[in-house]
């Protein structure tokens, strides 16, 4: 009997996972010893994660008083120090393959769910009274809608007063898994996207009028500064930074708004144990309720 490529590494992955369990069986362990053997913990990587991570940080550390030093650098970068070793864990929205993480001696596990979401600084509009479909969308990071006023946008936001105004397109700059599943979703509802841009964490922008820059925190803080600019981040930045984030019309056909419910709804029908490392992409997901820019976080031990 000789077993096929995928049964390999379906028993490669549960190997892997056993070996995982039995390290966090271990940790656990020296986490109910005297505190002589407490550690510190130090990880590194995704922006998309940061947020709620700052917070289970700080909770860990008054339970325990064991810290955990997380730096906010970008998904590409979280890869680059978890393969160097030079971190205990990495954090990435861009799933490594299966091989790379075989040959490097490494397992990921989704830690997160979470939504990319456009926001916007439109003067009079309001957070979640601007509505985009994936296409539209696209064809605005694409630089072909460079306007507010183009009768595209006006004829899918029907009673809302947009001024008209030139587009500025703000994006990453840096190794983005956040750009990773922005750009697997544009890529899979715009031919022309998937053609001219692709998918992929850092990726060459096409629009004339783009600005980039680095982390979640740094789109937000420019799309918070530059009048008529559109940027893609996770959503708790756009929460905490005021900034009005759209709907979206999802597989349905319907117009959603970014919520914990939205993006449950997305993630409901993901089977990950169908996917060797759990390497999968949970855009446009079908579901009345689906937030269709919706992505996890890995985490890369």
């Amino acid at each position: 009997y000789r077993p096929t490529i995928a049964q390999s590494r379906i028993c490669h992955f549960k190997e892997a996972m056993k070996s995982l369990i039995r390290k966090a069986l271990i940790i656990g362990a020296i986490s109910l010893a005297p505190a002589a053997f407490a550690t510190d913990m130090t990880g590194a990587g995704s922006s998309f994660i940061y947020p709620v991570l700052a917070k289970w940080a700080e909770a860990y550390k008054t339970k325990t008083g064991n810290s955990l030093n997380y730096q906010s650098i970008g998904s590409g970068g979280g890869i680059k120090q978890i393969k160097a070793k030079t971190v205990d864990f990495g954090a990435t929205d861009a799933p490594m393959s299966f091989e790379e993480l075989e040959a490097g001696g490494m397992v990921q596990f989704p830690a997160i769910i979470g939504g990319v979401v456009p926001v916007v600084n439109i003067e009079g509009v309001k957070p979640g009274e601007l509505k985009l479909s994936g296409d539209l969308l696209s064809d605005i990071f694409i630089g072909q809608v460079t306007n507010w006023g183009d009768k595209r946008i006006a004829l899918m936001n029907p009673g809302l007063k947009i001024p008209a105004g030139d587009i500025t397109v703000v994006t990453r700059a840096d190794g983005s898994g956040t750009t990773a599943i922005f750009t697997n979703y544009l890529s899979k509802v715009n031919k022309t996207f998937k053609e001219t841009v692709g998918f992929g964490a850092s990726v060459k922008w096409p629009a004339a009028s783009t600005v980039s820059c680095k982390g979640n925190e740094g789109v937000a803080a420019n799309v918070s500064r530059v009048k008529n600019s559109i940027g893609y981040v996770e959503y708790a930045y756009a929460k905490k930074n005021n900034l009005s984030y759209t709907q979206m019309r999802n597989a349905n056909d319907k117009f959603v708004e970014p919520t914990g419910a939205s993006f449950a709804a997305a993630s409901a029908g993901t089977d990950w144990s169908k996917f060797p490392g759990m390497n999968t992409f949970i855009t446009n997901a079908p579901g009345a309720n689906a937030w269709p820019i919706t992505g996890a976080t890995f985490v890369v031990v």
